[in-house]
């Protein structure tokens, strides 16, 4: 066979992803905090951006349902997104309108950002690193970005959390007493205001705290000493009578009131020492175990508040939105004093690569209110009536509801809390799953159906124990289309025996009551 040179021409299409739409995809994902250090980076290298001054005077509020925020004309600053932000909020009746468009590539809908510039800005990457039209810059390794970091408690709790518990509303209360956790280990609260405030059953937030009490360490997610000593003994099968006893007394083992103990403990001096030495070996501060790692507070990017016609009022916090402005008098200056074609391009650069990352900060707020304030629409039962009221939700309907693609969403809610009247709550976890309904109605929530299933074997007779498949059809009839396999793992996971046990306890009580 002969080989042969020729030049041919051919047509293909493929997705070119320019460094602008990098940026504004890495923006839209960042936590309010990461987002401040990668904005004060890009202060520090770009001579034409600059810090907004709190004495400057602030435009007039606006709602983010219209056009593009003015920008500044005259020879000062040109643009400024976090002051136009700052106060922005939008009624929950009046909707967000159509203006806000898409500036990231996987969004439905047409983009304003430019996607083919004439001089590519020298954009850095996130670990601090320049990188310039060429390709990056040849500059040593940050070390530190490398060094794994310390796992904090409420991360360690948070990670057993996702495994132990799918339930997305007992998942949420878990959470929520998670965050209440100190750094001894101990919770600081009171369970009744945490009931009140997410509008749940004390008894499901008991129930959620003793899957907590299971966690490592040993004694975490206690309320007192007493029930941290308690918990350990009882991984330890150690929590006989006696050794109840003693731990419900450590008043009297601190006085060292022996005499005391032995009669309440019902044992001897021989036994009694036993049972304090396996005291001293517990624990009394488990999540010390953990190190001294400063604990960040939560600072939500959303604001959630009761509207006076009785909806919902969602607002930016403008502590988390960076207020950064362009030089224009400054650009123009350095611009005529440019002599050589390296300086005219470096100042060209810069100049583009601030307008983008003003333009991209001004986006990535107005997607993150516009998400929000679709979550708020649909979920305003939790908001009214508590946790219970979930209704199931995923990230299609959002996108749906929005013209936006699931992508964008899903970075949005990563990441980003919100501040309501029932506390703060990352955006995630407004998503839970759905049950169908038998006659084709609209879809129930899992939660809900959790709700009545537990309901339905409460409220069930010794000499009436409801199988599963018994629960199976009473919730057909209900309008609810379940399979049995599913009632079963939704029993398992609320601790609920099956029915033979159950009716052998309450058989047992029965008896024992006679």
């Amino acid at each position: 066979m002969a080989l042969s040179q020729r030049l041919e021409f051919r047509q293909s299409q493929a997705l070119v992803m320019t460094p602008q739409l990098m940026q504004a995809i890495k923006l839209l994902q960042l936590s309010s905090l990461d987002l401040a250090a990668y904005v004060e980076n890009e202060l520090e290298r770009n001579p034409l951006l600059e810090r907004a001054s709190d004495n400057e005077p602030s435009p007039e509020p606006q709602a983010l349902a219209g056009a593009e925020p003015p920008a500044a004309e005259g020879d000062g600053v040109a643009q400024s997104m976090g002051e136009e932000m700052e106060s922005g909020h939008v009624p929950m009746d009046e909707g967000l309108g159509n203006g806000i468009e898409n500036a990231f590539p996987d969004d439905a809908g047409e983009s304003n950002a430019p996607v083919e510039a004439q001089a590519q800005p020298a954009y850095s990457e996130w670990s601090g690193t320049g990188t310039g039209s060429g390709g990056r810059e040849d500059v040593d390794y940050n070390l530190e970005a490398f060094v794994s970091a310390e796992t904090t408690l409420a991360d360690h709790l948070a990670a057993q959390l996702a495994l132990a518990i799918s339930d997305p509303v007992q998942r949420m209360i878990g959470q929520y007493l998670i965050d209440m956790v100190d750094e001894a280990g101990y919770i600081t609260g009171d369970l009744d205001a945490v009931a009140d405030k997410l509008g749940a059953p004390r008894k499901q937030v008991e129930e959620v705290l003793s899957v907590l009490h299971a966690f490592d360490p040993q004694g975490v997610c206690a309320r007192n000493l007493t029930e941290c000593l308690a918990i350990q003994l009882k991984e330890r099968d150690r929590f006989d009578p006696a050794m109840q006893a003693l731990v419900a007394h450590l008043d009297l083992l601190a006085k060292r009131d022996l005499g005391a103990l032995r009669k309440i403990c019902g044992v001897g001096d021989e036994d009694l020492a036993d049972m304090i030495a396996e005291i001293r070996r517990l624990n009394p501060k488990p999540g010390l175990a953990f190190g001294h790692t400063v604990v960040q507070p939560i600072v939500p990017d959303v604001f959630v508040r009761p509207g006076p016609d009785g909806g919902w009022l969602v607002e930016l916090n403008s502590d988390t939105l960076p207020k950064v402005l362009i030089n224009q008098r400054y650009h123009s200056q350095v611009s005529k004093m440019a002599r050589s074609d390296k300086d005219k391009t470096y100042f060209a650069d810069c100049f583009q690569t601030a307008t983008w990352l003003v333009r991209a900060l001004d986006q990535r707020a107005k997607t993150i209110l516009k998400v929000s304030s679709e979550i708020v629409r649909q979920q305003d039962a939790f908001f009214v009536k508590g946790v219970q009221h979930l209704r199931p939700l995923n990230l299609k309907t959002i996108a749906d509801a929005i013209s936006m693609h699931e992508s964008t969403v899903s970075r949005v809610t990563a990441n980003k809390y919100m501040a309501t009247n029932r506390g703060i709550f990352e955006l995630k976890y407004f998503f839970t799953s759905s049950i169908a309904a038998s006659d084709g109605g609209e879809a129930h929530s899992a939660e809900a159906v959790r709700h009545r299933i537990k309901q339905m074997i409460d409220a069930e007779l010794a000499s009436d124990v409801l199988s599963d498949d018994t629960i199976v059809e009473k919730l057909r009839e209900s309008g609810i289309e379940i399979a049995r396999r599913t009632v079963a793992k939704y029993r398992d996971a609320m601790r609920i025996p099956s029915s033979v046990q159950r009716r052998r306890e309450k058989q047992a009580q029965v008896g024992a009551a006679s």
